[in-house]
């Protein structure tokens, strides 16, 4: 009998299958009936897990490939509930955000996507969760190919050469791993980790590559170069998937992976790491501030929010001195509230982007003014969406990022420090757009602009309201991992 995890990974395919028999051109309906019926399943995960209990759930366990001991191996503990939710919300919003209907190939290589997220996030196999990971930067790079905009060629290729070397890189080391240690599974590695997987000049090899593999998906600095090409060349649907859910698979895998099988090297390097890290914070806004495209500032302040990420992972893994527990739980608690709100605040923000290149043509910052004359509800819900990413109190944006700064300046207290410049830059940022789109006198090119059309608005008008309610009560997402986080706490602590 399926169970339900792996209905979910395979509903999306045969969605795709679906498309390729609908009799219509435009696709989208079905690919949205089948979003629905997978979202349906992660609620059902959603009521049935069990908030209190320790390790994973709904496993799924089958004999794969006996002579590599790769097994078929799901389950969900919170953090991967977390992103399978996070999934199923993010990729039908990019659907209704694609401002025109795309044709069979591109709802089909979306689904394909979603069923390999959702394979990443809950593949408790390296094998298994090697394959799913591969399968979802293919139909990226595809989708960057061709549904792309101005050089989508030059983006898609930098986009897939650093993508594949990373994983080229993270491979070899497991296949080290493996070789020494003699199984994939999570749960044994993590258990043989404490006293070190390898040795020596090995460990570090192996170390480094599975670093690099995964701070290219983040991306975490100097690994983020491919990042702003691709999100700018992307399609405003394909843009709200790749900062929405992809870049998570970066900080999951950092969680799963990095900090379980190598704690002795993370915490002799901490202080580097967290150099990178504060980099990637500081330098992101900086690096936005000059941008005239709102789609590559928006992709910047994306690396500056995944940033605070791995700035309170590095600062919990790498501490010399035993932490209070109460430190790392708050840390890791703002690391999983980061990772949900970044992927609803950051997709929204695309979307508005694409809102305004669709009435305008272009999308450059000072293609527009004086929004807020001709388009109030736009601007409007559009501020929302740029507090939620300052970290205004009331909205989701908040609660992780200060949950982050609280847990790591009890631990990191000079790194975390520094790292408050890149919360003044990102205002600046936000501010500076703000004025040239929405003040002044309205800009002749945009005196004909309609506000937000009804269909519009069944679209954003949910989200932002999801953004005040986990805000207002956060209570709801923190009952999903507490226990997963606590976990984690006491192994750091």
């Amino acid at each position: 009998m399926v169970g339900l995890i792996t209905a979910i990974i395979l509903i999306p395919l045969l969605g795709a299958l679906a498309i390729f028999t609908w009799p219509q051109r435009n696709c989208r309906p079905i690919a949205l009936i089948f979003n629905t019926i997978a979202a349906a399943c992660a609620l059902g995960l959603w009521r049935k897990f069990d908030a209190t209990a320790t390790g994973l759930q709904f496993v799924e366990r089958h004999v794969w490939i006996p002579a590599i001991n790769a097994e078929y191996l799901v389950g969900v503990d919170g953090l991967s509930l977390l992103l399978v939710l996070l999934t199923s919300l993010i990729i039908p919003f990019a659907f209704l955000a694609q401002p025109s209907p795309s044709g069979r190939a591109f709802y089909a290589i979306m689904l394909v996507m979603q069923s390999a997220l959702y394979g990443t996030f809950t593949a408790q196999n390296f094998v298994l969760w090697f394959l799913f990971y591969e399968m979802s930067l293919i139909p990226a790079f595809l989708l960057i190919k061709i549904w792309g905009g101005e050089n989508r060629d030059r983006a898609a290729t930098k986009f897939f050469l650093y993508t594949f070397l990373g994983s080229v890189a993270m491979l070899l080391s497991f296949l080290g791993i493996y070789l020494a240690n003699g199984t994939f599974d999570f749960a044994a590695l993590a258990s043989l980790g404490k006293n070190g997987l390898l040795s020596g000049k090995i460990a570090w090899l192996a170390f480094g590559g599975i670093f690099i593999g995964l701070a290219v998906k983040v991306p975490l600095f100097p690994f983020h170069t491919w990042l702003p090409d691709a999100y700018q060349t992307a399609p405003i649907g394909v843009s709200m998937v790749l900062t929405g859910v992809l870049s998570k698979m970066g900080v999951y895998g950092f969680v799963r992976l990095l900090l379980p099988l190598f704690p002795n090297q993370i915490k002799i390097i901490g202080p580097w790491l967290l150099a990178l890290a504060i980099c990637s914070i500081v330098f992101a806004p900086l690096a936005a501030w000059a941008q005239r495209d709102l789609k590559r500032m928006v992709a910047y302040l994306s690396i500056n929010h995944l940033g605070y990420c791995m700035l309170a992972l590095f600062a919990v893994a790498a501490s010399p001195a035993v932490s209070a527990e109460i430190d790392t739980h708050a840390a890791l608690s703002g690391v999983f509230m980061q990772i949900f709100n970044h992927g609803i605040t950051a997709a929204a923000l695309f979307y508005f982007v694409g809102l305004l290149e669709q009435r305008r043509g272009l999308r450059g910052i000072d293609d527009f003014g004086g929004l807020m004359q001709r388009t109030p509800l736009l601007c409007g819900w559009m501020s929302v969406a740029m507090f939620s990413s300052l970290g205004l109190p009331g909205l989701n944006g908040f609660i992780g990022e200060f949950l982050i700064f609280k847990g790591s300046f009890a631990i990191a207290a000079a790194f975390t420090a520094v790292a408050i410049i890149g919360l003044l830059v990102t205002a600046i940022v936000f501010m500076r757009a703000m004025q040239s789109l929405f003040s002044g006198p309205l800009a002749e090119s945009c005196s004909a602009f309609p506000d937000l059309l009804p269909g519009e608005k069944l679209v954003i008008v949910p989200v932002a309201l999801l953004m005040f309610a986990i805000g207002l009560a956060p209570q709801f997402l923190f009952n999903i991992f507490n226990t997963t986080v606590g976990q984690m706490a006491r192994l750091f602590s």
